[in-house]
């Protein structure tokens, strides 16, 4: 659906609910991701850019309310004390993806964008991704209760100081390493608790951004492999509030392929005996994920999908390396080895090249308006219909992309029907 101007109107002639100002609060506002995402509806709601990329933008939801992207407002927390502007300049020079004359266009609401950042908080997050954090963030030493209270108030101020209808928060921070479950995690009570103990290494920054949000009944959407950020805890005060949430871990390169790819052999009887598959990139993320801890929570949503899909155990191995030259261009070459008819052996190869922020960034904004139109429509807890964005999708157990596209569209019928 293309973004709608001058007070859109329902067929009663009354004002769109969909319209109104909408705020986005992003977990890792200062990161490439972010800052491709901010700039990119800033320049599509100015005419600057196309909506290439935006499903949301596509027929099949025309007859959605979805927020217009020039209704949006930006805040969010960030560990490092960080520019938009200076972002995407850097951005711009390093690939290219931003363009500059737009960008020159958008830097007032970039400069606007920076006023709503709030410094974040490390607390558990690992040796990796604490490296990133400037000189205040690791000085930090409150409580969980102190920084739990923290966050909450910076999420209240932003929707306060800006009269928005709601906010959505959006996870794009840096990958955290996997937290084993624990009993505490199951509850309400249990993680109460473990905020008020202070235990900090059952809780990790995630688990605090997601509890914040869910208090509040802000919808909240985890684009990272980090599994703390939405604990069964989470997902029962989700239940309470009459929250929509979902995660884990956007789908946008490689694993993209793979979804749509491997029911291809599925399909056709087509015996998979070994996929394997090999990635390259830089920028902040490559060498957050240099971590072994880090890396291999990204490895565990990625390498998960086939047996998933194929129904049976094969050979697979994903690699993931840290290129700085790369910045945030990436490349993944996977090569699959099958066995067909007469058990002839054969293989396929192919190659992605792309830029992970210019992939996520289309999709991280789709969610945003499907969330808060979930939100308005009185759905709570997890948003399944959005499953075809994730690696690993809460409460779905198919990762056929084809599936999850069609559970997509069935969604988009049924509310066709609702409205």
């Amino acid at each position: 659906m293309s973004a709608r101007r001058g007070g859109s109107k329902t067929e009663k002639g009354a004002e769109s609910p969909a319209r109104g100002r909408l705020g986005v609060w992003v977990v890792g506002l200062g990161g490439g991701l972010a800052t491709t995402m901010v700039c990119g509806a800033r320049m599509i709601a100015r005419g600057l850019a196309s909506n290439n990329g935006l499903v949301t933008s596509t027929p099949a939801f025309s007859h959605l309310e979805v927020a217009d992207l020039g209704d949006l407002v930006f805040g969010g927390h960030d560990i490092r004390p960080v520019s938009l502007h200076a972002s995407a300049l850097e951005i711009h020079r390093d690939t290219g993806t931003i363009p500059f004359e737009p960008l020159e266009a958008i830097r007032a609401d970039l400069d606007a964008v920076d006023e709503n950042l709030r410094l974040g908080t490390v607390v558990n997050c690992g040796a990796a991704v604490t490296a990133l954090a400037g000189k205040a963030a690791k000085r930090r030493r409150e409580s969980l209760a102190d920084t739990l209270d923290g966050i909450t108030r910076d999420l209240e101020e932003f929707r306060d100081l800006h009269g928005l209808r709601d906010v959505v928060v959006v996870n794009l921070a840096s990958t955290e390493p996997r937290l084993e479950p624990q009993k505490d995690h199951q509850s309400i009570a249990g993680f109460r608790r473990l905020v008020a103990e202070d235990r900090r290494t059952a809780v990790r920054a995630s688990s605090l951004y997601a509890w914040a949000a869910i208090s509040l009944g802000f919808p909240f959407l985890n684009f990272t492999p980090s599994n703390a950020a939405l604990l069964p805890a989470h997902l029962k005060l989700a239940a309470k509030k009459g929250v929509p949430v979902m995660g884990n871990d956007g789908k946008t390169g490689e694993t993209l392929v793979k979804s749509a790819l491997a029911p291809m052999f599925k399909y056709r009887h087509l015996e998979v005996m070994s996929w394997q598959g090999y990635n390259i990139l830089g920028d902040r993320d490559g060498q957050v994920l240099a971590d072994e801890r880090n890396k291999a929570s990204k490895v565990e949503t990625k390498d998960g999908v086939l047996n998933r899909i194929l129904g049976y155990p094969l050979h697979t191995h994903v690699a993931i390396d840290y290129v700085p030259s790369l910045s945030d261009l990436k490349t993944a070459w996977d090569f699959i080895h099958f066995r067909g008819f007469l058990d002839y052996k054969m293989s396929l190869q192919f190659t992605w090249q792309g830029c992970d922020a210019i992939l996520a960034a289309p999709i991280v904004l789709d969610m945003v308006r499907l969330a808060d139109y979930a939100h308005r429509s009185g759905e709570e807890g997890l948003m399944t219909q959005l499953a075809c964005f994730f690696k690993r999708p809460l409460g779905v157990d198919e990762h056929d992309l084809h599936f999850q596209f069609h559970h997509l569209m069935d969604y988009l019928a049924a509310r066709r029907g609702a409205n």
